[in-house]
């Protein structure tokens, strides 16, 4: 696996063995990152269900200020933190071992790409109904295209969706409701 474009473009990272993790393809991560373009650079960005930390790392190797890591394993903890550490940006990330669903929440970023288990189909409503909350500016979901994400959750509403192969990236976005007449 490695780091797609931008500072860190080329660079090897760390795969966790088995199948503990799906990682997000390649050819996924290059299409979310040009869609995001411009939009990454400055921001606080968080990977949450993070595995390897591959997605977050490219949102930092294409300019986002801060890398929030919210996993669980601890196997794949230490693989974030190693590929950190090879690429020196320790200092520009977070790493958060826990349960994401008690670590969201207390996130401020402006941007969150949720990845969760796809056999954990419940995790996707519970995250998102826990973001709309307090809505961050843009939440990108990956899911299997099996899956039927509701339109919107709460103050998020769904902006865009990307089909690529067995995957999707549904976009939310914050929202006012209408008003009732």
């Amino acid at each position: 696996m490695r780091v797609i474009a931008g500072e860190f473009r080329s660079r090897v990272l760390k795969s966790i063995p088995g199948d503990a993790t799906r990682p997000t393809p390649d050819r996924l991560r290059e299409t979310l990152f040009d869609i995001l373009g411009p939009r990454i650079e400055g921001v606080v960005f968080v990977d949450a269900y993070a595995g390897t930390g591959a997605v977050g790392i490219e949102a930092l190797s294409r300019g986002a200020r801060h890398a929030i890591f919210l996993e669980k394993d601890r196997f794949a903890v230490e693989t974030i933190r190693d590929n950190l550490a090879s690429l020196k940006v320790e200092r520009r990330a977070t790493v958060v071992k826990g349960l994401v669903l008690l670590a969201l929440p207390r996130s401020t970023a402006e941007t969150v790409f949720l990845d969760p288990p796809y056999a954990l189909e419940r995790e996707y409503t519970a995250a998102l109904d826990l973001l709309s909350q307090t809505p961050p500016a843009l939440t990108i979901v990956q899911h299997s295209i099996r899956l039927a994400l509701a339109d919107t959750f709460g103050a998020l509403r769904r902006t865009r969706v990307v089909k690529q192969g067995d995957n999707a990236l549904s976009f939310f976005a914050a929202h006012e409701p209408a008003p009732r007449s």
